[in-house]
């Protein structure tokens, strides 16, 4: 049994590496009463979608560019061209790029930000909201104590507030969401650091959840040790690829493992990531 698998199983998890038709096959033939989230494998960048039942689904952030493309097709079914919610944590490219792309292929019900814009020049930014709203797609800015329901889920934003919003610091106001299904519970972190972590802390906000997606990519300005033993995750989730930022540090690699999570995965290294709920366990799939 590799090191990995030894960890996962006594935390009630089970991983199976899947070859690509299988896990085409797993990932679009999901129960419709099913909730389900993916970690899309998008390079160096966050894509997060997850499905809940009645075939909805959630998309926070796209990645820097058309790879969100592939790597969603991979998880709706062939038949599928609609996304219900889209959400851009923040304007940085590697978080709303591959919208761009997605509205060629897919119609969306509404698109969500934080209100703030990308630094100045940004023609790419500029670009995607003239064809959100040449799309006629609601776009709406919501921040920290919005909350999203459907049904028994709930996407509730908990950052950021008017203070972060106003940061020169563009990874101070990424929208932070904690995503409740009947199945699972995920903590969504953007690029936020510490300083958000810290208030999110020291504020007593509820931060549990079975799955944390790690802050900034693995960044050392994120993942503090107060706010891993805050959300103590069984599954922390890393949005990763080729980088000049040293992304994940060994010092939030030390740190995740300090906190004893019982899985750590990366896209890097596993590709496209889901976790389904079944027979009240979570498994976890990976591409590779």
């Amino acid at each position: 049994m590799n090191r990995l698998a030894r960890y996962i199983l006594p935390a009630f998890f089970t991983l199976i590496v899947l070859n690509a038709f299988v896990w085409h096959t797993l990932v679009t033939g999901l129960p419709a009463e099913t909730s389900s989230l993916h970690f899309l494998d998008v390079g160096q960048g966050d894509a997060t979608l997850i499905r809940l039942p009645g075939d909805v689904s959630v998309l926070t952030d796209a990645g820097p560019d058309r790879s969100a493309v592939a790597a969603i097709s991979a998880v709706l079914p062939a038949a599928r061209h609609y996304i219900d919610v889209g959400i851009i944590t923040h304007p940085q490219r590697d978080h709303y790029g591959g919208f761009a792309d997605l509205l060629r292929h897919y119609r969306f019900g509404a698109i969500i930000s934080n209100g703030r814009n990308a630094e100045s020049g940004s023609e790419a930014w500029n670009s995607l909201l003239k064809k959100i709203g040449e799309a006629d797609i609601p776009f709406v800015v919501l921040g920290g104590g919005a909350r999203i329901r459907y049904r028994d889920s709930a996407v509730e934003f908990l950052a950021p507030d008017g203070a972060f919003l106003k940061s020169k610091e563009l990874n101070d106001t990424g929208l932070v969401s904690l995503v409740r299904t009947s199945g699972f519970s995920a903590l969504l972190t953007a690029d936020t650091g510490t300083r958000v972590e810290e208030f999110l802390v020291r504020a007593g906000t509820p931060l549990h959840a079975d799955i944390l997606k790690v802050g900034h990519h693995g960044s050392k300005y994120s993942s503090g040790k107060s706010f891993l033993q805050a959300v103590h995750p069984l599954a922390a989730l890393i949005g990763v690829g080729r980088n000049s930022y040293g992304h994940p540090t060994k010092e939030t690699l030390a740190r995740l493992d300090a906190t004893a999570i019982p899985a750590t995965l990366r896209t890097d290294e596993r590709g496209t990531i889901s976790i389904v709920p079944e027979g009240g366990k979570l498994k976890i799939y990976t591409e590779r």
